[in-house]
């Protein structure tokens, strides 16, 4: 007998046979980034673990649904072994219990005949029991394949979503704010690596609000190891300001601000060979984003922009920051822009803010990239 980690994965298992196996080596693959001196192997819906197994580590991996902390036996040790293996894991202290039985292979036996029988042994070996299939105090599960047993009673549920990478590279705009970092952290669910870009408005920002965009990333880094926010310092705003005050079409300054970031991002996302642009844009949560002036934002991109925060308040944001850890680095004191206008515009007309932006030199300045790496 010895102890394994079962890893289980939910929507790889959906895919053709050539997308299952190329997925689960990419999370293989990501396993063992975090776990390098683990020995890993895998069987069709399952992933096995041995060695030096950190299940903090294991809660944080995408694409993993569940793991359990496994006994590995033969199939003719169970009788024997079940009553001492239920009883160093606190059987005694249990009023009901359940059998449940997972089986994979060919048997001259059905799962059915094993929970019955497994279910009477324990009941003779610990006479205080009673069955309850429903809500049990304690669970001994048992994975039969093969001539394998697995042992196990307990699940931690994991992140879920997708391996890492499988869906390829974004460049996602983070200002260290609340919403930002979920929606990173929402495209990483969905299989895809994020490279965060903060772009400093020199002369509006001071370093306390880079700091905390450098705080949420590093938070990040639990979910993606080696992500490095990227920064960007670029002095557009204050010529744009100070022609649109000129102008008095102050109301505009966010909106000329975000297109730049735009811009910006989706000029280095095609430098770096990404698919596109990760936004923490919530419909309606502040001026630049009612529909109208996320339709001016969106045509200063050259790619696909993607809000995964679209449909969701702020309650529910704050409830995915805090449940990632990004929550509270993302309150932390700073600054803040200190360009926001006054009566900032709602309602912008793309036409009009074409018109104005083609009569600003401001538009002509070249977009400060950095060189990727």
């Amino acid at each position: 007998m010895k102890n394994q980690w079962l890893i289980r994965y939910s929507e790889i298992f959906l895919k053709s046979d050539p997308v299952r196996r190329q997925w689960e080596n990419v999370l293989i693959a990501n396993i063992r980034e975090v776990m390098p001196d683990v020995h890993v192997r895998n069987e069709r819906g399952r992933i096995w673990l041995d060695g030096d197994v950190k299940p903090d580590r294991l809660k944080n991996i995408f694409g993993i649904v569940s793991f359990s902390e496994v006994e590995h036996i033969k199939i003719d040790e169970l009788e024997q072994f079940l009553p001492d293996y239920s009883r160093r894991h606190g059987i005694e202290k249990a009023k009901t219990f359940a059998i449940k039985i997972k089986r994979v292979g060919t048997h001259t036996f059905s799962s059915n005949d094993k929970a019955i029988e497994y279910g009477n042994l324990m009941r003779n070996e610990f006479p205080h029991l009673k069955v309850n299939l429903a809500r049990p105090d304690k669970e001994i599960h048992i994975e039969i394949r093969g001539d394998a047993v697995y042992l196990y009673d307990a699940v931690t549920p994991g992140v879920g979503g997708l391996p890492l990478g499988v869906e390829g590279t974004l460049v996602a705009l983070v200002s260290g704010g609340i919403d930002s970092p979920v929606a990173a952290w929402m495209m990483m669910k969905r299989g895809c690596r994020v490279v965060p870009l903060f772009v400093a408005l020199d002369t509006f920002l001071d370093e306390t609000t880079l700091a905390k965009a450098e705080r949420v990333t590093a938070t990040l880094a639990q979910y993606q190891p080696g992500i490095d926010l990227v920064v960007v310092r670029d002095g557009y705003l204050a010529k744009a300001k100070a022609e649109l005050a000129r102008m008095h079409r102050e109301k505009y300054t966010c909106l000329f601000c975000k297109r730049r970031m735009y811009r910006i991002a989706t000029a280095y996302a095609e430098s770096i060979g990404a698919r596109g642009v990760v936004t923490g844009e919530s419909l309606g949560q502040v001026a630049s984003q009612t529909l109208d002036n996320l339709l001016v934002l969106t045509d200063a991109a050259e790619m696909p922009v993607y809000r995964p925060l679209i449909g969701l308040d702020k309650e529910e944001i704050i409830k995915i920051g805090r449940r990632i850890g990004t929550f509270e680095p993302s309150i932390s004191p700073a600054s803040g822009c200190t360009a926001v206008p006054h009566g900032p515009s709602t309602k912008a007309r793309l036409t009009d803010i074409r018109e104005i932006e083609r009569t600003l030199d401001a538009t002509r300045m070249p977009l400060p990239l950095p060189l990727p790496d």
